[in-house]
């Protein structure tokens, strides 16, 4: 077990971590925690030691020139910081971390262990995963929760993916069987424009979590940037006459998926979200 020590007594921590790598299609996920941990001004806590679960010739640590002579090495690991939203009385722990390269049982354990010392009971794990979907329409965002019950009361759309899975697949699967409420948060990024960064997906799953945790979270410049990057794939697919017509193609597919959600219900529950979102931007 992990022992903490000088870490300040938090007050109803959540927990919301996310990990480069498989589980991290266009960057999303870690961008999303890189934004919070920059708009929150969040405080370092703690990293794991990378020795036990980083092969660091496939995970290469780095090297950076300090004040114009000093050479300092970065090891990849995953590292806990903590900040207290403006306005908000409780504390969020993020978590940005790499997918390990081996001993996942061991890292889950390890991850767990801080998670209870810290008092957390209640965990968001973000990821994004390759799709087939258009950049011209909303990010979908799928989650995974083992309560039904909470799955109605937060009116998410669960994921029926079966196949093989990442750390953040094996690591809610550790919370849950703790005993921890555990929901995991997927954007869909499109595959023909996988590179990162994509500020899109990242909103996307900004605004999901923050409708299932209560926590008003800032947005900052993402939309203009989410504007920005979908005009700019707009230019990119019109250069190619191919690429433009499987837009479109994706475009009408979705589309067509879409058309029966457009209930009076489904468009309720949107103005309910926006009218919350307007409340916590304000």
């Amino acid at each position: 077990m992990i022992e903490l020590d000088g870490v300040p007594e938090l007050v109803e921590p959540v927990l919301i971590a996310a990990f480069e790598g498989w589980n991290d299609a266009g960057e999303a996920a870690s961008g999303l925690i890189s934004h919070l941990e920059t708009a929150w001004k969040a405080e370092p806590l703690l990293a794991l030691d990378p020795e036990d679960y980083y092969d660091f010739q496939v995970t290469r640590p780095s090297v950076e020139i300090v004040e114009g002579s000093t050479r300092r090495i970065t090891w990849p690991t995953t590292r806990f910081s903590v900040a207290r939203p403006p306005g908000l009385e409780r504390d969020v722990v993020l978590v940005r971390g790499i997918e390990p390269n081996m001993r996942w049982r061991a890292f889950c354990d390890d991850i767990l262990s801080v998670v209870r010392e810290l008092g957390i009971e209640k965990t968001l794990l973000v990821g994004a995963m390759l799709n087939d979907s258009p950049h011209t329409r909303p990010v979908p965002v799928v989650a995974s929760v083992s309560d039904p019950g909470l799955a109605r009361t937060l009116d998410l759309e669960l994921s029926r993916y079966e196949g093989v899975t990442g750390i953040v697949g094996v690591l809610q699967n550790s919370f849950e069987n703790a005993g921890l409420s555990a929901i995991s948060l997927w954007a869909s990024v499109p595959h023909y424009v996988a590179q990162p960064p994509n500020p899109k997906a990242t909103l996307a799953l900004l605004r999901n979590a923050e409708d299932i945790l209560g926590v008003p979270m800032p947005a900052g410049d993402l939309p203009e940037e989410s504007k920005a990057w979908e005009r700019g794939v707009d230019e990119l697919a019109q250069q190619d006459a191919e690429v433009a017509e499987y837009v479109r193609e994706l475009e009408e597919r979705k589309d067509a998926a879409d058309l029966p959600e457009a209930s009076g219900e489904a468009i309720a529950r949107e103005f309910e979200r926006y009218l919350r979102r307007r409340e916590n931007d304000g």
